[in-house]
This record gives C-alpha cells, structure tokens and sequence, in this order.
C-alpha cells in the first residue's frame, strides 16, 4: 500500500477533527455480516431466543393472562426456534392464540435457517449480497457456487412456503369437516402446515394428534411435508433443477436420498413387526390402521415429533429403534438433527471399505475425500459425547430410568420432539440440560466447537508416521 492509499484510508477510517464516526445501523449490520459464520449463527441464533422467550413471558401469551415461568417461557422459545416440539406446558391449553402465533413464527424462522434469514434480512436493507455473506450463506444452504446463493435464498423461501401452503391446502378443509370452525380451520391448518414442515411437531390443539391414529386425511399429508423438509434444502433444490435427469443430481442428493429410503423402509417394517400385537399401540388396530400408523411412526423420527401412538406404551424394542433414528436425524442443510443421514452413510461406507480392504470410500461411481470421512467420524464422536454427558447429568438429576432418560435427551439433541411423556415433570435444572441439548443440537456440535474454536492451525513440520494396533 502506498502512502497515498494509507492516508486515503485512514480519512474513512477517521473523519476531521479527530472526531469519532458516527455509524448507523446499517453500518452495524454490514459489520456484523463479517464476522465469522459460526459466531454469526451463535449470535443470531441467542437473539432470537431472547426476543422470543420475552415475547411467550408476556401475559397476552397464555389462555389464563398470566406470566409464564421464565424457564417454561425459554423452553418453549428454544424448542420452537429449534424446531423440536418438546414442550414443558401444554401447547394446546396453555398459550393463547397469540401465543401459538408467536410460536408459530418462530418455527417458521428457525426452519428457514438463522443464516438464511440473516441473509434475506441484508438483502431486504440492503439490496445486495457481499462477499463475506455470501461464503456463509453458501455454507448454510449448501450452494454449489457463491454466484447462486441470491437465487438459492430466493427458492428457499419459495419452496418452503410452497409446500406448506399445499399442506395447508390440503389439511384446512379436513379440519372443518372434523367439528371446527372456520376460523379455527383455518389457524389449525396453518398451524400445522408450519409445523410439520419444518419438522417442528408442535401440536396446537388439546387433545394431540392421538385422535388421528389412522386418519389418511391427516396422517397423509403431516408425514410428506416432515418427510420433504427433512431431506434438506441442497437436495429439494437439485431435484426441483434436474427432476427428469436422475443421473446429474449431486451426490449429496443421491446419498441422501437413498439413505433415507432404506431406514424409512426399515422403520416401517420395523414398527409394523414389533408393534403388530402391543394392545397399548396398534394390537386392537385393523390391518390398515396399523400399516398406515406404522408408516407415520417411520418418518417422525426423521426429527418431526408427530406421534399418533402413545410413544411411552410402545414396545422397549421400538424405543430402542427410535433412539437410533432420532440419532441419525435428516438431511444436511434441512430443518431435523441428528448426526444427519449423510453422515451415518459415510460412517457404514468407510466400515464396509475397510472390511473390504479398499484404501478409498466410493459410492455412485465417486470417491469421497479422507477429509471427509474424518468430519464424519469428528460429528459422531462429538456428537456421542453430548449425548451421554446430557443423559448422565438426566439420571442424577431425576429419578427416570435409563431408557426414558435416553430417549428425552436423543429426542432433545436430535430435535426431534418424541417423548415418552417426561418433559413436564423434570426438575428445573434438568430443563435447563434439555435446553442445551436443543440448542446444540440445532447448531451442530461442529458449529458450536468452532465458535470456540474459531482459528485452524496449520502444521508446516509433521511427525514421522507410525501406526499403531487397531482392534
């Protein structure tokens, strides 16, 4: 830099007089777009935590007009921006219609992506996109080239607002044919479109969703939109692009969809066997009552929380196999935890390369990259450590057996919102565990350990190689 360029810079950098400059809040905003992407999501993300745990404190929020209790308010709000849909207060009889509204808000902003929406705010003020932005949008949407993040963001809101006014569509009738109003219709309806597809698993009305066993009007429709919102924005979009071409959609896209196939056919089955003759579930159940009452059941634990059998009677062995689905979770880049569907892939693909003696991991006619793999392996150890630390710190805290305990925290830290029907009773300090949980696990522990961690180091001098026993 020249020493004309230095004082040119310092001039903006400084106004005459020695004076500081005044910023406005555009300025403030155009910095904060600089900061690195995890601490953004970490910022953002608090904020409207807060906003919204003040806004379910006020009284306006409940049906009685009084104050929620601050950890039941933040609850709420955390569950609600992390899409879960475990609850510590009766969603249907406790919060009044403003308060199922600001509920219904925060799902929608919290399944839109924190990124994401701190990019459609900047393009909204703005009117443009900047570099620095447009690097931590691409990681939050996945967009294959930082040129498409604008256009990516613009079909996000599209698609997602798409198809949940279809579920709306297509629910809205069925609820006023069901003794509702229309008015009630209409809020139920929306309500739930919201809900369902941002794999959120609120549940507006008093009763639950236990009425609707076997109910294809609602079951139908509840289990597409959690179905499609999990799969993620980065595969939504390849297949909208290249429906008619299979074979040029993305790997991630064919991983994930191909994954997701085989643990929904697996869980289907799964519940189907192992429910068949529970009389708590679907024993009592005709036979197409339960194959459509299984189906459901597979795909809540992609992280939609739905439940229309009553999830603390279900069988040991089928908690057991929800545990590992909530584990899993969805897609990357979609509205569900979990370790994700991608990574689980990787993991069984890098197990199957090593028993085969292969040196790479192929799938699909490519080869993943050893870096990967090793992300995979980073997510499912910390990810693992979570978990158990959560469901430690549970069994001291409470008195519930291993598998309740287990269950909450899975369901909490893969934003799922099953439960075996502990939630309102834990102490308050082992809210505040499921609260973390949450919070962690919509972030992704990758995310926050980065936030932490924010500098990578680079090794210019290695240690000489020397393996050690495996096994």
């Amino acid at each position: 830099m020249t020493e004309r360029q230095a004082k040119a810079a310092m001039r903006h950098v400084q106004p005459p007089h020695g004076r500081p400059k005044r910023t406005g809040w555009r300025d403030h905003l155009a910095a904060l777009t600089k900061a690195t992407p995890a601490r953004l999501t970490l910022g953002v993300f608090t904020l409207l935590i807060v906003v919204f745990t003040a806004l379910l404190s006020l009284p306006a929020a409940t049906v009685e007009g009084e104050r929620t209790q601050l950890v039941d308010a933040l609850f709420t709000a955390v569950s609600a921006i992390c899409v879960t849909g475990l609850v510590t207060v009766e969603t249907g009889t406790h919060w009044s219609t403003f308060g199922l509204t600001v509920i219904m808000i925060a799902m929608k902003m919290g399944g839109l992506g924190l990124l994401t929406l701190a990019s459609l705010l900047s393009l909204s003020v703005m009117h443009r996109l900047g570099l620095a932005q447009r690097v931590i949008t691409a990681q939050e949407t996945k967009a294959e080239r930082l040129a498409e993040v604008g256009g990516v963001l613009r079909i996000i809101l599209i698609t997602s607002t798409a198809f949940e006014a279809a579920t709306f569509v297509a629910l809205t009738p069925y609820m006023f044919i069901t003794d509702h109003d229309v008015r009630e219709s209409l809020f139920l309806g929306l309500f739930y479109a919201i809900s369902a597809f941002n794999n959120a698993g609120f549940i507006p009305e008093a009763g639950g969703v236990e009425p609707y066993l076997g109910d294809p009007f609602f079951s139908i429709p509840i289990a597409l939109a959690v179905f499609v919102g999990s799969l993620g924005f980065p595969v939504i979009l390849v297949v909208v692009r290249k429906l008619r071409t299979p074979r040029k959609w993305s790997l991630h896209a064919k991983l994930t969809l191909s994954t997701t196939a085989l643990l929904l056919m697996l869980a289907w089955a799964g519940y189907l066997l192992m429910e068949w003759t529970n009389p708590a579930t679907l024993g009592d159940e005709p036979i197409h009552t339960k194959i459509l009452a299984a189906g459901f059941a597979a795909v809540m634990p992609r992280s939609g929380g739905f439940s229309t059998l009553d999830v603390g009677m279900m069988t040991p062995e089928s908690r057991l196999m929800t545990d590992m689905l909530m584990f899993i979770g969805g897609g990357s880049g979609s509205t569900s935890g979990g370790i994700r569907v991608t990574t689980f892939a990787l993991l069984m693909l890098s197990i199957w390369a090593e028993v085969r003696g292969n040196p790479d991991v192929e799938i699909f006619g490519r080869r993943i990259p050893h870096e990967t793999i090793r992300q995979a392996i980073g997510v499912l150890v910390m990810s693992a450590t979570v978990v158990f630390l959560a469901t430690f710190l549970l069994l001291r805290m409470t008195s519930f057996s291993l598998d309740q305990t287990l269950f909450e925290v899975l369901s909490a830290f893969g934003t799922v919102g099953l439960s075996t029907g502990i939630t309102q009773a834990l102490p308050p300090e082992a809210k505040w565990v499921i609260i973390a949980c949450m919070y962690v696990g919509r972030l992704g522990p990758m995310t926050l350990g980065a936030a932490l961690a924010v500098r990578s180091r680079t090794r210019m001098i290695q240690f000489p190689q020397e393996r050690p026993i495996v096994g």
